[in-house]
This record gives structure tokens, sequence and C-alpha cells, in this order.
């Protein structure tokens, strides 16, 4: 595949380029002048290094298992099921998966390990792309996004990528700092906003969320800002205040600018596995997600869970981040994602 990084990223990193800082929290991204950047790996070879790691305990697996074989039976399927589990795909879409692969095996279109993969491939990809689609962020001036998510994922890294992203192309950006209650966020947000060239709006450590919520959006309409991404808490003392503090979040958003938020983006990290699953169905019950983004792709073994995900809960997987670099965070793509899993 072409190398992709021409124009937009070339000014990107002009802007950003030699600024390495690093705050309590989570690091913020480290861009060497040194490095020679128009000779790194395009997108799709650096997503599929980035899978290595799950491709090798997933796909390489399924060769071990079919290795040999001169048919493909009901005990090779209930093999591939533990496969599967283990690939941190899920009980529920592993088991939907088999279901299909036995309908399959029964008209005899499963005669040996190639075809047993090539099936496994349409239907994971079957799955991937039916709720998939890149977000549109052009319904709406400012469209505005809430960013939700636990510490740790990832999440203020996120928002600085995608500012750094949409003031690549010409937008106008305001960043929220939301999260006035983990030391240091509204400072690496902060980082994240002078390395874009945009605009943040922060009040005290402690302060009232709503207010820098409420702040933000008048900055944003007085200097006709395109985007509004809103950093939100991601831990308080309890699981029911964490959601209470969401909620009236949104509930300022929405009072303040009818529709919005227009995009509830919920980040989770790939490497935490089934816990991921387990903060996408409780963000999903409170909080309305309608995206998601994928950190920290690699380096995993469990990239499997972006099967799981996108089956079970059926929210378009927005971006994936697939390493440290500010254009490592892309819109994902189903088939770029099969493609580079499989081979």
């Amino acid at each position: 595949m072409a190398d992709e990084k021409t124009g937009f990223f070339r000014g990107l990193w002009g802007k950003i380029a030699g600024q390495e800082q690093e705050t309590a929290g989570e690091p913020a991204e480290s861009l060497p002048e040194s490095e020679d950047r128009e000779r790194r790996p395009g997108f799709f070879e650096r997503l599929r290094q980035g899978l290595a790691k799950t491709r090798d305990s997933f796909v390489g697996k399924i060769d071990r298992l079919v290795l040999g074989k001169k048919e493909i039976d009901a005990d090779t399927l209930e093999e591939l099921e533990e496969i599967l589990i283990s690939a941190d795909i899920g009980v529920n879409t592993t088991v939907e998966l088999i279901r299909m692969l036995e309908q399959r095996l029964s008209r005899n279109e499963l005669q040996d390990g190639e075809a047993l993969k090539a099936a496994l491939k349409e239907e994971i990809y079957a799955r991937l792309s039916r709720d998939a689609r890149p977000l549109d962020i052009t319904t709406a001036s400012p469209f505005v996004i809430m960013v939700i998510g636990v510490n740790g994922v990832g999440k203020t890294t996120t928002i600085g990528k995608l500012a750094a992203r949409y003031s690549a192309e010409g937008k106008k950006v305001v960043l929220a700092a939301g999260d006035t209650f983990r030391a240091a966020a509204a400072e690496q947000l902060q980082i994240w906003g002078e390395r874009a060239g945009v605009d943040v709006v922060r009040h005290r450590e402690g302060a009232d969320p709503s207010a820098v919520v409420f702040d933000s959006i008048k900055a944003a309409q007085a200097r006709n800002a395109d985007v509004l991404i809103v950093d939100t808490a991601g831990r308080l003392h309890t699981k029911v205040n964490l959601m209470e503090e969401l909620k009236k979040v949104k509930r300022i958003i929405g009072r303040e600018l009818p529709g919005a938020p227009h995009e509830t983006l919920l980040v989770l990290d790939a490497a935490t596995g089934q816990n991921a699953v387990s903060q996408a169905k409780l963000f999903k019950e409170t909080a309305e997600v309608t995206g998601i983004a994928l950190t920290k792709l690699d380096g995993t073994a469990r990239g499997g869970i972006v099967v799981a995900i996108c089956n079970e809960f059926r929210i378009p997987i927005r971006y994936i981040g697939v390493g440290e670099g500010v254009d490592d965070l892309r819109d994902f793509d189903p088939e770029q994602f099969v493609e580079a899993l499989f081979y």
C-alpha cells in the first residue's frame, strides 16, 4: 500500500516536531527531529506490524490447527472455538462465528484449512463493516465531541491527536479541559493545544467541570470554531459519581448548544482485553456512546477485542491507534484491519 504521509502530515510534523514533553499522568508523544519520517512505512504496514502479536496468537494458532488436516470437521471447529475465545473475540461473538462456520461446513464449503481461514475472514469482516463509518464533523458548527473513558486508556492523548489532525486540515479547534479532578490533566491538554496550535479553555484544578464546559462553548462560538473537543473526568470516587458527572456535563452542552454533543466518543485501551468490553457496556448503558476510539493496538495480543466490540455493541469504531506518533491514530477501515490481521 502506498505511503500515506503526504501533504497533511508534512505540515503537521513541521508544527509539532521537536517538542518533547512529559507530564504527570500519561506521557505526551515525543517526536525526535532526527527521525526520517519520510521513510517510515505506510500506515497499512504499521498497522500490520502493530497487529503482529495478535496475528501470531490468533491466525498463527489457526495455521497450526489446520496444518496437515485433510478435512475440516466438527472437532476442528471445536478447537477453533477455543482459539477465538483466547484471542479476546468474546464468548458471544465466538459462538456466533462458529455457528456460521458450521453452516458452511454442512454445505461442504470448508474443504481445507485455507477455505476455513477465508470463511472466518469473511465472517469477521461482515461484523466489522456492518456499522463502520467515519466521523463527519461538517454536520454542525461548532461540532462538539465529548470524549469519555476511564483514566489510563489514552483519552487526553487521543484528544490531542484529534486536535492536531483537525488543525492541520485547516479547522479551527477549541479544547475544553473538563477533567478537573486528575492532577495535571489540564496541563497535559495545554501541551497538546500548544503543539497543535489550538485554544484550550481551562480552570483551576478541582473546579466544576460544567463551568469549564460552559466557558468553552462560549469561547468556541465567539471564535467561530469548527470543532470543540471536551475532555471529561475518567475517575471519581464511585462509578455512580462518574456517570452522574458525565450526564451533568452532557446536559450543559445540550442546553447551550441544542443537539450537542454531536459525538460522544468512548476511548478504550485494546490491551485491556475483556476489561474494555466491560467498560463499553457500562458507558453505553449510561452515556449514550456514539463512537469508539480504540488505542494501543500495537504491541498487544488482544486485537480480537475489535471484533467483540463491533459485534456486541453495534457502536461504530471511529479511530484506532497503532503507535505513538500523532499520525498513528487513524480512521478505522474494516477491510484494511482484516487484511493486516490475516496476512
